[in-house]
């Protein structure tokens, strides 16, 4: 009795993520527990699947787009449900851990075998799905997991206790690059990772079974490579439309989501879209081209300062960890909309990463100019006492790529941080590792695969997921659809970049279908005017900051009312770096001072 209540307790606190059902498997060794959000399958589909009489149970989050074409190839199986989880399970078992690679799909599950006592856990390629796992203090047996670590809260015998290296880290990178979370003695599976837990013995085994490499192969015609960019795309959509439910797509003004709402268009029914834009700032009017093109069915919110400010503690609370990208909101909003209408949404998170979309890939080409300029005069750029436009560039190009660039966000830098932070410095994370795999790659290249290891990770698919299943509301990324990604790995970079333009290939892929503004529209990055918000009038907002027990105890708080000071009077935009302190203030009082009360 008291582990069914503990696993109803740990399944309650994600109902958002499955409102639609709940299932449950207790044995006296383990509890499982499932909370459904009905997509495929909707009557049948009820999880956990037990097979073999039992011996064999699973619980399953995601999506696995190719379960038909795996169906097929286990024909011998009398299967008893329409569902893709069924299709995993008995995978499993005729093909163990070597199923992984055969998924086509994001996912996060986990199969008991009661008979050997053993616990197999797998998460999708990329970090789609999230999946989080509780040790013991003392023996460092894994003893829970979950989507969410709001789940472990509800154990009696877990007291949460901020893990500083995460801290130390965050206030660089803007999110948590550590496999160990904000919390002590939880961490995150690793994208395309499995562990086995060996409930007998309490020994663990973790194993990468997929590896992203960038394989490019300069023998590729143009051509023939575009007209094979546009068909896996057009593949990878019409297979994350299955669905039984009704599906919609996010739309900015960009040409990722135009991409995806275009060729959904072409797959089924008027499409839904959605848009959201702040005060000031909006891409709806972009957005608009592509809908009068296609003729979607459309809808655009715009959020204001009260309304952005009033749900950011909901948002942080469903994040679990702070994640300090002001843009995280506008999804929030975004799928609170596009969860009045839909299901299941579309979106363009991934395209960036896999086919070279941000303006800063650009940089390592556009620097050459300045190579043959004398150090001395760098060095009096860099060293002038004020900022001029062209500093930060100057100083960027005087250093190698590796001590710079840790991602696509970098807040404070490490000088920075040895002012704000008080005490010992933090162990960082070793982002050599990831530059050693890459070493031989051209320097955009090396961009690439640090952001496709960190940044996407940690921010683009933790605030893709965790926004949108905020409001019961699953969304998918055809562009990071493991056959998108196989292609993309083999693009040169003459393919990528050319003549200032970034994705060049992708673009050239849609020439005859996008219109051209849309194709050919430059990284617009996703705006939220937080640096006009900090006034004056947010002295609520500077107090959190200022008078948050964690902040006062780890942290210059003279340095932080500074920063606040130069940003009010106009002399530095620090916009970024207040938010980042006020999401960790609110994380902290959320999940720490409450929780201790």
């Amino acid at each position: 009795m008291k582990r069914k209540n503990a696993i109803q307790n740990m399944a309650e606190a994600i109902y958002h993520r499955g409102p639609d059902d709940a299932g449950f498997f207790v044995d006296e060794y383990v509890a499982l527990g499932v909370r459904r959000l009905s997509i495929i399958d909707l009557v049948g589909g009820k999880q956990p699947i037990s097979l073999n009489d039992g011996r064999f149970t699973i619980i399953f989050n995601g999506e696995i787009y190719n379960y038909k074409e795996l169906r097929s190839e286990l024909g011998d199986y009398k299967f008893k449900t329409d569902s893709d989880t069924e299709v995993v399970l008995v995978g499993f078992l005729k093909w163990g851990a070597e199923i992984l690679p055969r998924l086509r799909g994001m996912f996060a599950f986990s199969i008991y075998d009661a008979k050997e006592k053993q616990i197999f856990l797998a998460r999708d390629f990329f970090g789609i799905k999230p999946l989080y796992y509780l040790i013991d203090d003392t023996r460092s047996d894994v003893i829970a997991f979950s989507s969410e670590i709001k789940s472990f809260l509800t154990l009696p015998t877990f007291k949460p206790e901020v893990n500083d290296q995460a801290v130390f880290n965050y206030l660089s990178f803007q999110y948590n690059p550590l496999e160990e979370t904000f919390f002590k003695n939880i961490f995150k599976l690793p994208p395309a990772h499995f562990m086995k837990i060996d409930i007998n013995t309490r020994k663990t085994e973790m194993k990468r079974y997929w590896q992203f490499e960038f394989k490019p192969d300069n023998s590729l015609d143009e051509a023939k490579t575009a007209k094979e960019v546009l068909e896996v795309m057009e593949d990878s959509v019409s297979h994350h439309l299955i669905a039984d439910v009704a599906i919609g797509s996010f739309l900015s003004g960009g040409i990722d989501s135009s991409i995806i709402a275009t060729l959904m268009s072409r797959f089924g029914p008027k499409v839904k879209t959605f848009t959201v834009g702040f005060e000031s700032l909006s891409e709806g009017g972009e957005a608009l081209e592509t809908v009068k093109l296609l003729g979607t069915d459309h809808r655009e919110i715009t959020i204001g300062a009260k309304e952005y400010f009033e749900n950011l503690p909901k948002a942080i609370w469903h994040f679990d960890e702070p994640v300090a990208d002001p843009s995280a909101l506008g999804l929030y909003f975004l799928a609170r909309e596009a969860a009045k209408q839909v299901k299941v949404v579309l979106s363009g998170e991934g395209s960036d990463e896999l086919f070279g979309g941000y303006n800063i890939y650009l940089e390592p080409f556009a620097r050459r100019w300045i190579t043959w300029l004398p150090n001395v005069i760098l060095k009096f750029i860099i060293n002038l006492p004020f900022d001029v436009r062209g500093k930060n560039y100057a100083k960027r190009a005087s250093q190698k790529l590796e001590d710079w660039y840790i991602g696509n966000a970098s807040i404070f830098s490490e000088a920075e941080v040895k002012l704000l932070w008080k005490g010992k410095s933090e162990k960082k994370f070793l982002i050599e590792d990831l530059y050693q795999k890459v070493a031989h790659s051209s320097d955009s290249t090396k961009m690439q695969y640090i952001d496709i290891h960190t940044w996407l990770i940690g921010d683009i698919l933790a605030k893709a997921d965790k926004m949108t299943m905020a409001h019961s509301l699953e969304l998918r990324v055809p562009f990071l659809d493991i056959e998108v990604a196989r292609l993309a790995s083999r693009l040169p970079d003459r393919f990528k970049w050319k003549s200032g333009v970034t994705k060049y290939l992708l673009r050239e892929a849609f020439k005859r279908v996008l219109p051209e503004s849309v194709r050919q529209r430059k990284k617009l990055g996703f705006p939220t005017p937080v640096k006009d918000w900090f006034t004056n009038d947010r002295k609520d907002v500077f107090s959190l900051i200022l008078e948050n027990p964690y902040i006062q105890k780890r942290m210059n708080v003279s340095y932080i009312k500074n920063l606040i000071g130069d940003h009010l009077s106009g002399r530095n935009d620090n916009s970024r770096k207040i938010y980042l302190l006020l999401a960790l203030a609110i994380w902290y009082n959320m999940f720490i001072v409450d929780q201790k009360s």
